[in-house]
């Protein structure tokens, strides 16, 4: 059957990726079982349409047998798969740990021999102000101390990349990878683990700086003194995971956080992140600059006490993000050095899915952030915090993937690079869900038919290109100053049920 376009509304489709399950490559290495998974994908792609699949690469399967012996042989098989039936692949370097985060259904630690460094140096650890470690992810306390069987996590990270590319070369180059998200701390964000469940948070927790190993902690009283206040020391007043921001001396009115010493370790602790997160996408432009790939990094949504003047979960994870203090901007400005797209989440959320105390606004956050990005000249992709199933979310990712709506005569002023869809599962065929999924594909796409084509679109992928500056601390500064956010429309003009 013949596509059917209209080539103005073509220049609204979205498209959209589905993630795979979390263990479609177990922990062993192995494909396990590529019938359900082609039964599914085909599915998806025939009858829904979606454009493609986003894939954890663990860190932890392929380099699990020793330094640099790294295994890809299942997971070329499943590429294959997915190249074979159509459909495009967003890859995500996962140098994280899965298990331990809302939805974690199965568990693949990093590396054994990286985690037997931490025996004897848990250090290498983010650490809360109890000591208590979070074995997730490598702090970046230690991005550069070469303690890995002579190698540096940046160069692991790093290597690693080098040998994806070697390996995935001729699936990059026939245009069936077209991203590359590269996974920058715990759950793959570019944040700090300052709410894990597997310590005890609970939402709406304002959690916990996670900056206390030995490593981090003398970086600060080395800055502190550079700065003339030797006597600045981390946070002891900032409360445990589930206190009330009020409750504590650091997030209540008035409190630390609007002090000097609160404002400079705010800085530090938010400014280590983003050159942590500049440093190993820089890493990344350098190994795939040249090819036809979109580089990209997810931002958390912690939408949850961005109605506390303290905005107490952001600062914790790392987000500097106040009323007259942008913390957003400068992450899409550090990514705009590298060519990046930010990959934003709870994009289905309305600020009623959670009870008042939780103080949550997902969807100023949402506009906050993707204003932020768009207005740093680089584009936004995004997918679903939770489960959805049901109209209201979808109507919601719809809004946001469009937020003035269709725009009849062409390309709309704002839209959204790609959405991906939180994930493949047996819930998704059932009956009802199946034909609101199907639906809500079709509206994403402007009710466009499937389109192969992304130039078609506007999205035709060019050579990634190096970074013609570096960022400084000026850089950061400057993103950092409050700027508004964009106008959204109140509903979508695209709703599943319209």
């Amino acid at each position: 059957m013949a596509a059917n376009y209209n080539e103005k509304l073509l220049l609204n489709y979205v498209p959209v990726y589905v993630m795979l399950p979390l263990g479609v490559v177990n922990v062993e290495n192995v494909f396990a079982d590529p019938e359900t998974v082609e039964t599914q994908l085909k599915r998806l792609k025939e009858e829904a349409g979606i454009d493609g699949v986003m894939v954890d690469v663990w860190w932890g399967i392929i380099e699990s047998k020793g330094p640099k012996q790294y295994d890809w042989t299942a997971y070329k098989t499943l590429f294959q798969l997915i190249a074979r039936l159509g459909l495009k692949i967003q890859a995500i370097m996962s140098f994280h740990q899965c298990g331990g985060n809302v939805g974690d259904v199965v568990t693949i630690p990093i590396p054994k021999w990286v985690r037997e460094v931490g025996e004897s140096d848990p250090d290498i650890y983010y650490t809360n102000r109890r000591g208590t470690r979070d074995i997730e992810y490598l702090s970046l306390g230690v991005d550069n101390l070469p303690l890995f069987a002579g190698r540096t996590p940046v160069q692991m990270y790093s290597d690693y990349m080098g040998s994806f590319k070697e390996n995935m070369l001729e699936l990059i180059e026939a245009g069936a990878i077209v991203d590359i998200e590269v996974g920058l701390g715990p759950a793959g964000e570019l944040r700090y683990p300052a709410y894990p469940q597997s310590q005890g948070w609970v939402f709406p927790g304002i959690g916990e700086f996670q900056c206390y190993d030995k490593y981090l902690k003398s970086e600060f009283k080395e800055a502190a003194a550079k700065a003339g206040h030797p006597e600045w020391d981390l946070p002891d007043n900032a409360g445990e995971y589930n206190d009330k921001a009020e409750e504590t001396g650091f997030f209540k009115t008035n409190g630390t956080y609007v002090s000097e010493e609160g404002k400079f370790f705010l800085t530090w602790y938010s400014n280590k992140l983003i050159f942590h997160g500049d440093q190993i996408i820089g890493e990344a432009n350098k190994i795939f600059a040249g090819l036809k790939v979109n580089l990209a990094a997810k931002v958390s949504g912690i939408h949850w006490l961005y109605n506390h003047h303290s905005h107490a979960a952001e600062l914790t994870a790392g987000y500097y993000n106040l009323y007259e203090r942008d913390g957003y901007r400068p992450i899409a400005r550090m990514l705009s050095k590298h060519y990046g797209t930010l990959n934003f989440t709870c994009l289905e959320m309305k600020d009623t899915d959670n009870s008042a105390e939780a103080l949550s606004a997902p969807q100023e956050l949402v506009q906050m952030v993707l204003s932020k990005a768009w207005k740093e000249g680089i584009e936004v992709a995004g997918e679903n915090a939770l489960e959805t199933y049901g109209t209201k979310g979808y109507n919601q990712i719809l809004l946001n993937a469009r937020p003035n709506g269709v725009n009849h005569n062409g390309k709309p002023k704002l839209r959204m690079y790609g959405f991906t869809y939180l994930r493949l599962s047996d819930t998704v065929f059932q009956e009802n869900n199946f034909e609101l999924f199907k639906k809500f594909v079709r509206k994403m796409h402007a009710d466009q038919d499937y389109c192969g084509d992304a130039e078609k679109y506007g999205h035709e992928i060019v050579p990634l290109k190096t970074p013609n500056s570096h960022l400084t601390v000026e850089d950061i500064a400057d993103a950092a100053q409050p700027s508004g956010a964009f106008k959204w429309d109140t509903e979508t003009d695209m709703k599943v049920d319209g």
